[in-house]
């Protein structure tokens, strides 16, 4: 009975992982975000890296730990309260690229993420079954986001005028947008980046339109 207790209070592979997923997203970065901001290389917490290509467990490493510690301004203590089964405040749903967006099999036709290139994060929020998060990358769409930044899409959310929004063309196009007024056959948008101007299209050239409910800021 002493060693059953003993193994239950051992710390899991699993458990450390989740513990920074989850310190990523109190800064409002995703894994890799975290890392670039600890100055590490932007891999060194992707999904990828957590298991080796022969199916070991591959440990963070307590200086990595620590850099992160510091780059999101938490203490051991908080990243302690992280590792418990109960600590985080959401859950984890799709990652990907802004910039990657666009590629082909990234979305299905529900626009549901899809195909390879997702990793994970966890978000504060995330009561649609079907949500994904977008990271932002580069300049073009401040002083709506910054580099970096992390949006929290849900598709079963209903949309409202003056909402943002992200949009699929079925021309393959993905823009993020706020919508400015939506009839039975057109969708009027105004493009969050700012050297676009407003924007008018036809329902019949729009694959799918999701809400933005949430962002990193």
């Amino acid at each position: 009975m002493v060693k059953q207790a003993k193994a239950q209070r051992m710390l899991t592979h699993d458990q450390i992982w989740a513990a920074l997923d989850r310190l990523a997203a109190r800064a409002g970065l995703s894994s890799s975000g975290l890392a670039k901001r600890a100055g590490l290389d932007p891999t060194t917490f992707n999904k990828s890296k957590r298991v080796t290509s022969d199916g070991r467990e591959r440990w963070p490493s307590t200086e990595s730990i620590a850099k992160a510690l510091a780059a999101a301004e938490s203490s051991i203590e908080l990243f302690a309260r992280l590792i418990g089964d109960g600590a985080g405040d959401g859950r984890s749903v799709p990652l990907l690229g802004f910039a990657q967006a666009s590629a082909n099999g990234a979305f299905d036709e529900s626009g549901f993420p899809s195909g390879k290139g997702w990793t994970e994060i966890a978000l504060p929020t995330a009561d649609d079954s079907h949500a994904f998060a977008l990271e932002i990358s580069g300049d073009a769409l401040q002083p709506a986001y910054r580099n970096g930044d992390v949006v929290l899409v849900s598709p079963d959310t209903p949309i409202r005028k003056g909402d943002r929004v992200v949009v699929k063309t079925k021309a393959g196009e993905v823009t993020l947008a706020m919508l400015k007024r939506r009839t039975a056959k057109a969708v009027e948008l105004q493009p969050l980046d700012a050297t676009q101007g407003e924007r008018t299209m036809a329902v019949g050239d729009v694959a799918w339109i999701a809400r933005i409910v949430w962002a990193s800021q």
